[in-house]
C-alpha cells in the first residue's frame, strides 16, 4: 500500500471519531509514522508504507479515534516556531499562550519566573528569545518537571534556567523582573463540558482548580509583590471571562497599570500588571 492510500483510508475513520481536522490530524500522524518532516509529507506519499510504518500508523490512528490529543501521540508540539516534548504530565502548549510571550517581550527582563511551568514552554521561549536572561520555573509535578528539563536542555538555555519543585511561590524567595504563569483556572463546573482530548487526556491538576476557577489567581495576586523587583511585570493567560475578576485580585494585591489584554479573536486572555517602582 502507498501511504496516500493509506492516509485517504485514515480520514473518514477520524472523521467518524468526531474529530473536527481530520484531513490535518491524518496527514501529522502518517509524518510520524513514517519518521519525517511534517512539511515533507506531500514528497512521500507516492512511496510505499513500510510495514513497521503502517503499524505506527495504525496504533497513532487507533489513540486518535480514542481522542487522545496529537501532540501526546507523536510526543511533542510546536509553540513558538520551536518543537516542545510533551506527555500526559503535561498540557499541550496552546497556540494562544504565545500571546503571553508577546507580551512579555514587548518590555526589557533580566530575570523571569514561571509559575506552574508544565512543559517549560514559556520559561524555555523566553530564555531563548533573550540570550542573557535567567529563570526559574516551578511546578507541583516532578514528571513536569523533568519534561521542562528536556525541554530546556533540547533547546539550549538549561544553564540559565532553574527548576524547583513548589507550591506556587513556596521554593523561590527571590525577586524577579517578571512573573507570568498560565495557571489551572477552569472552574469545576466546567470541566465536564470541555472536549475529550482535554478532559480524558491532560492532568486534571492543570486545568482546574476547582470551585470558581480563581483559586491560582488568588494565590498568584497575594504572593507576587513580594516576589517581584520594582517596576517588575506580572502576566497572567485567563479565560475568557475572567478578566475583571482577575484584575481585581490583582489590584486589590497593591499592583498598578492592570490591564486585561485581548488575544486575536478579541477575547480577554491577559491581565498585565506592574510593580510600583520604589
Amino acid at each position: 500500500m502507498r501511504a496516500a492510500d493509506a492516509l485517504r483510508a485514515a480520514i473518514p475513520r477520524l472523521a467518524a471519531a468526531g474529530i473536527d481536522e481530520a484531513a490535518r490530524d491524518a496527514r501529522r500522524l502518517m509524518a510520524h509514522a513514517m519518521a519525517i518532516d511534517p512539511a515533507r509529507l506531500t514528497l512521500h506519499l507516492p512511496d510505499p508504507l513500510p510495514p513497521e510504518a503502517a503499524a505506527r500508523f495504525e496504533a497513532a490512528l487507533a489513540a486518535r479515534a480514542a481522542r487522545q490529543p496529537v501532540g501526546q501521540i507523536v510526543g511533542e508540539r510546536l509553540f513558538w516556531g520551536r518543537r516542545f516534548r510533551v506527555t500526559r504530565d503535561t498540557l499541550d502548549p496552546r497556540p494562544e499562550t504565545e500571546g503571553l510571550i508577546e507580551a512579555a517581550l514587548a518590555e526589557p527582563f533580566a530575570t523571569v519566573l514561571d509559575l506552574g511551568t508544565g512543559t517549560g514552554c514559556i520559561a524555555v521561549t523566553l530564555l531563548a528569545e533573550r540570550p542573557v536572561a535567567h529563570g526559574i520555573a516551578t511546578d507541583l509535578s516532578p514528571a513536569a518537571l523533568a519534561v521542562a528539563a528536556e525541554n530546556a536542555a533540547a533547546l539550549g538555555v538549561a544553564s540559565r534556567l532553574e527548576l524547583r519543585l513548589s507550591d506556587w511561590f513556596a521554593a523561590v524567595p527571590e525577586r524577579v523582573d517578571l512573573i507570568l504563569s498560565n495557571p489551572p483556572y477552569i472552574a469545576a463546573d466546567e470541566m465536564a463540558a470541555l472536549a475529550p482530548e482535554v478532559r480524558l487526556w491532560e492532568p486534571h491538576l492543570a486545568l482546574s482548580p476547582g470551585g470558581d476557577g480563581l483559586d491560582a489567581y488568588r494565590a498568584i495576586a497575594r504572593g507576587a509583590p513580594a516576589h517581584l523587583r520594582p517596576g517588575g511585570r506580572l502576566l497572567l493567560e485567563i479565560g475568557a471571562a475572567q478578566g475583571r475578576a482577575v484584575a481585581g485580585l490583582v489590584e486589590a494585591a497593591g499592583l498598578a497599570r492592570v490591564s486585561v489584554l485581548p488575544d486575536l479573536d478579541g477575547r480577554d486572555r491577559l491581565v498585565s500588571a506592574h510593580l510600583p517602582a520604589a
